[in-house]
C-alpha cells in the first residue's frame, strides 16, 4: 500500500452531447462491440480446445461482463448496471506498466478474461519512478493498448492515474489534466471505462484532495460525462485511517460532484480490524470502490494472511463493494500472481505458474 515504488528485481527485472445519446451510443457499443468474447469463453468453459490466444480487432459475441451490464453508473452507495441493478466488479490491477508491460500481452489477457474470469482490470500508469512523467505520449498510448485489450474480451478498464510519490495529487495537476483529456477523449462513447484520478495521496490534507478533484472531474466530464470516477482518499486511500483521521472528513466534506465512488486500499496482513471497521462504516454512508489490496503486508509482500482478506471479501461481496487485486505481474514479491519468470513464456492458464496469493486470488474471482 505505501511501499511499491522500487522497480523489479530479479531475472525480470463543451461541449457534451445530450446525456442520453450518448448513453445510448454506449450501450450500442456495448452490445455491438462485443461478439466474439462469449464465443471464446464458452467452448473454454465447457473443457473444450481454447481459441486462438490473440483477440485484437475482433468483435466480441455475447454476455461478457462488459456485455451484459453495458454503462455503469453510481446508483445511491453501491455500482449499477445500465439497468439500474446494482453490480459488484471483481479482477485484478496491472503492476507498473513502465516495469511490467510484458506481462499484460493478448495471452494473459485472454487467461484474465477466460480462465480467471474477471470483470474488470486496472490499468496502472505510474506518474513518477520512470512512468508518464518521462514520455507522456508513449505511456499515454500504452494505457490505451491495454483498455483496449482489456475492452476486446469483455472486461471492463480502471484508468488508473498511479500517483504514489509526491502524495499530493496537486502536484501532477497539470500532467493529470493532460492525461484524462487524452483519455476521455478517446473513451467518451465507450462504456467501459472508470476513471481513477489519484491512487493513493498521502501527507496531504482531505481539503486539498477534495480541490484536486473538483478540479480535474470537470476535465474528465468535458469529453466524458457518462463514466464513473474514482476519488483516492486520504492516507494512502484508507479514508484518513493511516494518518490518524476517518472517513467522517469525506462524509462531512464530500467532492461535489456526481457519479462518483470513493477508493480503499487494503494490505490484510499489516491492516487489521480498525481499517475493517472504517471500510464496513464507509460505505454505509459513501459510495465506494477497492481499486487496490493484498493478501500481504502494506508493501505487497511477506507472508498471506487470507483469513483477514476473506474477511475483507465477505464484507465486500455482501455489500457488493467492487475490488481489483494487486498485482498482476511476476514481481519477485508475495503479491504478484506470477511466479518470476512467467511473463518471458508463454503460459498463462491454469495454477501451475500461479503463487499461493495468485491461486487463492483466481478462485476469488472465478467464484
Amino acid at each position: 500500500m505505501h511501499q511499491r515504488t522500487t522497480p523489479p528485481t530479479g531475472p525480470t527485472g463543451p461541449t457534451a452531447t445530450p446525456r442520453r445519446g450518448r448513453t445510448a451510443r454506449k450501450a450500442l457499443l456495448a452490445a455491438s462491440a462485443l461478439g466474439v468474447v462469449t464465443a471464446l469463453l464458452t467452448p473454454l468453459r465447457a473443457g473444450a480446445a481454447p481459441a486462438p490466444a490473440s483477440t485484437a480487432g475482433a468483435a466480441p459475441t455475447a454476455a461478457t461482463p462488459l456485455a451484459a451490464n453495458g454503462q455503469l453508473s453510481v446508483c445511491g452507495r453501491r455500482l449499477c448496471n445500465a439497468s439500474g441493478r446494482a453490480v459488484a466488479l471483481n479482477g485484478m490491477s496491472t503492476h507498473g506498466t513502465q516495469w511490467y508491460a510484458q506481462c499484460v500481452t493478448d495471452g494473459s489477457l485472454d487467461a484474465l478474461a477466460r480462465d480467471w474470469r474477471s470483470d474488470v482490470l486496472r490499468v496502472s500508469t505510474y506518474v513518477q519512478e520512470g512512468g508518464y512523467e518521462t514520455d507522456p505520449a508513449g505511456f499515454t498510448a500504452r494505457a490505451q493498448k491495454f483498455v483496449d485489450a482489456a475492452h476486446a474480451r469483455g472486461m471492463y478498464a480502471v484508468i488508473d492515474w498511479h500517483m504514489l510519490t509526491p502524495g499530493d495529487p496537486n502536484a501532477n495537476l497539470d500532467r493529470a489534466k493532460t492525461f484524462f483529456t487524452a483519455m476521455a477523449k478517446k473513451y467518451k462513447n465507450h462504456p467501459g471505462v472508470l476513471y481513477e484520478i489519484a491512487n493513493e495521496p498521502s501527507g496531504v490534507s482531505w481539503p486539498a484532495i477534495k480541490s484536486y478533484a473538483e478540479r480535474i472531474i470537470p476535465v474528465i466530464r468535458a469529453q466524458d460525462p457518462d463514466a464513473v470516477v474514482l476519488v483516492g482518499t486520504r492516507a494512502w486511500s484508507s479514508f484518513g485511517v493511516s494518518e490518524g483521521s476517518d472517513e467522517s472528513e469525506v462524509v462531512n466534506n464530500p467532492v461535489n460532484a456526481t457519479n462518483i465512488m470513493y477508493t480503499f486500499h487494503f494490505y490484510a496482513a499489516s491492516h487489521r480490524e480498525e481499517y475493517l471497521r472504517t471500510l464496513d462504516r464507509a460505505s454505509d454512508r459513501l459510495p465506494v470502490f477497492v481499486t487496490e489490496f493484498g493478501t500481504q503486508n502494506y508493501a505487497g509482500e511477506g507472508a498471506n494472511d487470507f483469513a483477514m482478506s476473506q474477511r475483507y471479501l465477505d464484507l465486500m461481496k455482501r455489500k457488493k463493494i467492487s475490488w481489483t487485486n494487486w498485482n498482476y505481474s511476476d514481481d519477485h514479491r508475495s503479491g504478484a500472481v506470477f511466479k518470476t519468470g512467467t511473463c518471458a513464456g508463454g503460459t498463462w492458464t491454469g495454477t501451475g505458474v500461479l503463487k499461493e496469493a495468485g491461486v487463492w486470488i483466481r478462485d476469488r474471482i472465478r467464484a
